[in-house]
């Protein structure tokens, strides 16, 4: 007598990402209003806190730009604090906490009085804090809120809507700026405003991780030295971020000699771009490849763009304007899987403190990468960053390799209620 084995059924597929299944899985619809209304803030005053500095506090432009780098080094200081604080299971509490600290900032540069570079340096400190502060807070938030499947898209669907209230407040604030001081005082003036309003938007969702989350553990077969290398990859693939704002700026106005509108429209499509492509991108390189693969063919798609810039520099500022696509093709992917990959290497209990180790490699790679892109000379820049970026693609492929864990993992057993 011959028996047949049934065949076994296939996975279910995951249901598709709706809107309304992103809402929820970034946090739900008040924690996607403070993210905009962040965002919003942000836009209307980081952009020109260098001009607040020397147009309403008529410091010197020297003075200004240190006290700024202060505050982001500052900023950077706190990760490891803060990596321990995520760690013992606070979540929305410290999204709160960084957009509070920069109601804090904004009120002392509001109160800081003409020539009062102590005061403005204090601002930036509180601002610098609180900038660093935010990403990790927030990615923390969204890895333990959302089902797994939806995590990677759902922190792309919550950059989307940072970048676009960033982009629309940085647009305000522009229009604004024909005011003077006055509109700059009141531009910083809406700007606290927004940030108490998303921090009591955010701590309303009132999210803390689960006790399996907050167990401790380590990293199995050599996750730490995998999460090393990927962290250590992150410095080298931050450059993509200042290409539309520093090198592609100094190229079209110093060798090219084109007009200021050049630069600005980069910026604006890259903006744009970014705004629209990073779900679906994401979600659709999610679904088809490892977290560490989509990883490393960004930094491939960022070597060539960096290469192309090359020839296209020789044809003209359309040519590089039609470049940076690519480019930031490779920084959405980039962008995409970064975060997702760091959390998927993190050992239990230790999610808070890789991702703060994610934003001080953020951190370091933003805070050089002005310097090193200027110090190199056009020609030199692309080839450098483009053998760069492919060795930081390499390390993160072999990563991969090593890594035995399914594309997508669970960190708990269930998904914590949003109210």
């Amino acid at each position: 007598m011959t028996t047949t084995t049934p065949a076994t059924a296939p996975p279910p597929r995951p249901p598709r990402p709706t809107l309304r299944r992103l809402v929820r899985a970034g946090g739900g619809p008040r924690y996607a209003a403070a993210l905009l209304v962040d965002a919003l803030g942000s836009g209307l005053l980081r952009p020109f806190l260098l001009l607040y500095g020397i147009s309403v506090l008529h410091l010197d432009a020297a003075a200004t730009g240190l006290a700024m780098t202060g505050g982001i080094v500052a900023g950077l200081a706190c990760m490891p604090p803060l990596g321990r604080w995520l760690d013992r299971g606070v979540r929305s509490a410290a999204v709160a906490a960084a957009m509070l600290v920069r109601v804090v900032g904004v009120a002392v540069l509001l109160a800081a009085p003409t020539g009062g570079a102590a005061p403005f340096a204090l601002a930036a400190l509180f601002l610098g804090i609180g900038n660093q502060a935010w990403p990790a807070a927030h990615a923390a938030l969204v890895t333990t809120v959302a089902e797994a499947h939806l995590r990677d898209t759902a922190l792309a669907a919550a950059r989307s809507v940072r970048n676009a209230g960033l982009g629309l407040g940085a647009l305000l604030a522009t229009v604004c700026l024909t005011g003077g001081a006055p509109a700059l005082r009141a531009l910083a003036a809406v700007s606290g405003a927004g940030f108490l309003a998303a921090a009591a938007l955010a701590r309303s969702v009132r999210v803390t991780a689960g006790r399996a989350e907050r167990a401790p553990g380590a990293a199995a077969d050599g996750g730490t030295r995998r999460l090393r290398a990927v962290l250590l990859a992150n410095v080298v693939y931050v450059f993509c971020l200042n290409v539309p704002e520093v090198a592609v700026p100094l190229v079209l106005v110093t060798v090219l000699h084109a007009s200021p509108a050049w630069p600005a429209a980069v910026f604006v499509a890259n903006t744009v771009l970014v705004v629209t492509l990073q779900v679906p991108v994401t979600g659709w390189a999610a679904a088809r490849w490892p977290r560490a693969r989509v990883l490393a063919l960004s930094g491939a798609v960022l070597a060539a763009s960096y290469l192309a810039f090359l020839p296209a520099t020789a044809l003209g500022p359309l040519a590089v304007a039609l470049v940076t696509i690519p480019c930031t093709l490779g920084e959405i992917l980039y962008a995409g899987s970064a975060t997702p990959l760091v959390t998927a290497l993190a050992p239990a209990g230790g999610l808070g403190r890789a991702l703060s180790r994610l934003q001080l490699s953020t951190g370091l790679g933003l805070a050089l990468s002005p310097a090193v892109i200027t110090a190199l000379a056009p020609l030199a820049l692309w080839p450098a960053l483009a053998g760069a970026t492919l060795a930081a693609a390499a390390a993160v492929h072999r990563t991969g390799a090593r890594t035995a864990q399914p594309q997508v993992r669970s960190r708990t057993g269930s998904r914590p209620a949003v109210r």
